[in-house]
C-alpha cells in the first residue's frame, strides 16, 4: 500500500531539490484556490489568472514557509492577497454599495421565479449565486470555513483577523447570505437553513 505524501513532505523535498513535486501541491488545492478567487474576481478570466499568480508567488515564496501553520492557509493568505491587488490594479469596486444595491434591484425586480424553475435548480446553484452576491470579504469567509473546512484561527491567519473578529464577520456574513437566499428562493429558504 502506497502512502500518501503530506504538504509538509512534498515541500521538504521540493526545497530539497525536487521540483516536479511542486505540480502534485498545485493538483491539491488549485480547485479550492481558484474557488477562492473566483469569489473575488466574479469572472473565470480574472480568477484564473489570479489563481495562477498565487502559485507562482507560492513557488517563489516557498523558502519563507516556516510551517507552523498549514500549508493551505499561508496559500489562502497569499490567494487573498494577490486577489485583493488584481482587483486594485484593474480599478475593480469590488465591494461597492451601489453595485450590491444594483444586484439586488435586479434581483427583486426579476419576477421569473415559478416553482417548475425553482424545483429544477440545484441548492448548490443557488448558494453559488447568493455568495455570489456578498461583499469579496463576506464570501471569502464563508468560502474558508464551508468549503475549504478552516478553522477561525486559521481563517484569522489567512484574512489577518484575530479570531474572535472572523466569528463576529462569519456570524455577519451568515445573515448577509440568508438575506440573499431569501432574495433568490423567496419561500424556499426556510427549508434551506
Amino acid at each position: 500500500m502506497q502512502q500518501v505524501e503530506t504538504d509538509l513532505d512534498l515541500i521538504n523535498s521540493i526545497l530539497s531539490g525536487n521540483t516536479g513535486n511542486y505540480a502534485t501541491l498545485v493538483k491539491r488545492h488549485q480547485r479550492f484556490v481558484f474557488t477562492l478567487a473566483l469569489r473575488f474576481a466574479k469572472n473565470r478570466e480574472d480568477a484564473e489568472e489570479i489563481a495562477q499568480d498565487c502559485f507562482i508567488k507560492a513557488y517563489k515564496a516557498l523558502g519563507t514557509f516556516k510551517q507552523t501553520s498549514k500549508f493551505s492557509t499561508w496559500l489562502y493568505t497569499i490567494t487573498y492577497t494577490t486577489a485583493m491587488t488584481y482587483l486594485r490594479k484593474r480599478k475593480l469596486n469590488a465591494s461597492s454599495i451601489d453595485d450590491e444595491e444594483q444586484v439586488l434591484q435586479v434581483a427583486n425586480n426579476d419576477s421569473s421565479f415559478d416553482a417548475d424553475a425553482i424545483e429544477k435548480k440545484s441548492t448548490y446553484k443557488y448558494l453559488n449565486e447568493a455568495i455570489a452576491m456578498l461583499l469579496p470579504d463576506d464570501a471569502a469567509i464563508i468560502t474558508l470555513f464551508y468549503k475549504g473546512e478552516q478553522s477561525l484561527e486559521e481563517i484569522g491567519q489567512a484574512l489577518a483577523m484575530e479570531p474572535n473578529t472572523v466569528k463576529v464577520k462569519l456570524h455577519r456574513a451568515r445573515h448577509r447570505l440568508r438575506e440573499k437566499l431569501q432574495l433568490l428562493l423567496k419561500d424556499e429558504v426556510k427549508e434551506l437553513i
